[in-house]
């Protein structure tokens, strides 16, 4: 048996036959799950010979009358969508940068029965920082969602345990890039130094060893972006 077949039947279990009369002329749910697996083939990034980077994060984007009839089962369906992916990713060595996302949503210029689907690797990202520093930072970083404050005398980002920000991203050396932080009376001063890593760093686009930041300067490590934010007195 299959895996979109057993997706099937599983999906059965879950959803009683509701589901396959509303979906009867409209986007069918193994469409969508053959379509995810079709996502992680093509965008599939050699790490080594056994393992392969792939998205985690996915927006399938339905017409305003299929994502209607969706919209009762969605988290069920999301649900074994992520379960049958892991078991298609287990199948071909894939290796997902952080925890699968499967969301729905509306697009206006799609018809009923047909959808796409966006993805994206998205690594996971954990911060230990604390109340007291985010309440004294002048800087911050933004990364897939998580903000970590950027206090003097700085920050160490890697994939490692020993590392200030830790970014689960195979592309990222365990230290990676040291940010450097110094007061200055007005905006903080902050500098980045790529710490002797494998892949490198490109800041704003252009690969460099080391740089001043400014706000809203990018920071680009493996496949993850940072980007710096200075905290204005006004808004803090």
């Amino acid at each position: 048996m299959s895996g979109l077949q057993k997706f099937e039947n599983r999906l059965e279990q879950f959803i009683s036959g509701v589901f396959a009369r509303a979906f009867r002329s409209a986007v069918q749910p193994v469409e969508i799950s053959a379509a995810l697996q079709r996502e992680v083939d093509n965008n599939a990034q050699i790490l080594s010979r056994d393992r392969r980077l792939v998205p985690n994060t996915f927006h399938v984007e339905l017409s305003d009358a299929d994502f209607d009839r969706l919209a009762p089962f969605d988290s069920t369906l999301s649900a074994e969508l992520t379960n049958t992916l892991r078991d298609h990713a287990d199948q071909q060595s894939y290796v997902f940068p952080g925890p699968v996302s499967i969301e729905f949503e509306q697009a206006d210029d799609l018809t009923t029965g047909r959808f796409r689907v966006r993805s994206a690797a998205q690594a996971k990202v954990t911060t230990h920082a604390t109340e007291t520093q985010y309440g004294r930072a002048e800087a911050l970083l933004e990364v897939n969602g998580v903000r970590h404050p950027l206090n003097p005398p700085g920050l160490v980002v890697g994939r490692g345990t020993d590392v200030g920000l830790r970014i689960n991203d195979p592309g990222i050396s365990r230290q990676h890039i040291e940010f450097r932080v110094e007061h200055t009376g007005g905006d903080p001063n902050v500098e980045v130094y790529d710490l002797g890593s494998t892949n490198g760093m490109l800041v704003d686009g252009h690969k460099v060893a080391s740089a001043t930041l400014h706000d809203g300067s990018h920071v680009k490590i493996g496949t993850t972006v940072l980007t710096v934010r200075l905290v204005r007195e006004a808004t803090r």
